[in-house]
């Protein structure tokens, strides 16, 4: 079996994807209970292919569930109401110091 290609993986539709997905996971089982009862693999190298395939599908398969829920958060912003600027508000003066001139001013 050969890597699968990023381009590969990424032309699939989601189903496709969940389908090799399932089918790969099912194979490197299979493969992994053949080596645990002592049997000697048939390519010692296809364990590490399927482990690097299944990664790669799954790597893809949450990109693209993360950029549809970016879309959806960004269709939800446009949809809400913008909101009233507040006023800011301004700050206080600062109080003078009080001084015995500034004492017989007041007065």
């Amino acid at each position: 079996m050969a890597l699968l290609r990023t381009k590969e993986i990424r032309s699939m539709r989601s189903d496709d994807l969940k389908l090799k997905f399932k089918e790969l996971s099912d194979e490197l089982m299979h493969e992994r209970g053949v080596a645990a009862m002592g049997g000697a693999p048939a390519s010692p190298g296809r364990l590490r292919a399927l482990r690097t395939n299944i990664a790669r599908i799954h790597t893809i398969m949450r990109e693209m569930e993360l950029a549809e829920a970016k879309k959806a958060v960004k269709k939800q912003k446009e949809k809400a109401e913008p909101k009233p600027k507040e006023k800011k508000e301004s700050k206080p003066k600062k109080k003078e110091k009080q001084t015995a001139k500034n004492q017989e001013e007041k007065k």
